[in-house]
């Protein structure tokens, strides 16, 4: 936890500073995240950027420095920071799958994965295609790192030898897991017994 910042001037007065370097902060961090597809990953990442560089405004005026000197710096500073995974409170977690940063480090595209999955799928009405993707990931999410990470590898086509040799596990175990996925699977979407 960071520890606590003084500074000789009034809050009111700091955070009126502040606001005046936050159009340009922002501005940079639109223009830094414009590749987010999703507007709550987008705001996310901008509420990060505000947060962080909030912090490092009132460590530079509590060092007696002028903080609208540096401003472009701590927009791509804190762009750079929050892209990266590191936030104000912690940082994600490179071996979870559904973290963005996990997904950057190990060329893991999760919307990649599932679009690809129902690609080209003229049969089934679109809102089934919704409800099927939702409760997937839903499903998905009950299942452990370790089980998700052969799913993708699966997923993505991988031969039953290749994804035993990357997790160590032997040929057999994969196809059982195959199996006891698509049971699962069943079993989730039908809230009966396969």
């Amino acid at each position: 936890m960071p520890s606590p910042i003084r500074s000789h001037l009034p809050l009111s007065s700091l955070h009126a500073r502040f606001m005046a370097l936050l159009p340009h902060i922002e501005r940079y961090g639109r223009f830094y995240f414009r590749h987010i597809r999703c507007p709550q990953g987008k705001e996310e990442a901008l509420q990060e950027m505000r947060a962080l560089t909030w912090l490092w405004f009132l460590r530079l005026v509590s060092q007696g420095k002028d903080p609208a000197d540096l401003s472009g710096a701590l927009a791509a500073f804190a762009a750079r920071r929050v892209h990266a995974g590191r936030r104000l409170c912690g940082q994600e977690k490179p071996r979870d799958v559904l973290s963005p940063r996990a997904q950057r480090l190990n060329g893991i595209g999760l919307d990649r994965l599932y679009n690809e999955a129902l690609q080209d799928n003229t049969r089934t009405p679109p809102p089934d295609q919704v409800a099927s993707r939702c409760d997937f990931l839903a499903w998905r999410g009950t299942r452990t790192d370790r089980d998700r990470l052969i799913m993708d590898d699966l997923m993505l086509g991988d031969r039953t030898l290749e994804v035993a040799r990357k997790h160590a596990v032997s040929p057999a175990r994969i196809s059982q897991l195959r199996r006891e996925f698509y049971r699962d699977w069943m079993r989730f979407g039908n809230d009966t017994d396969v």
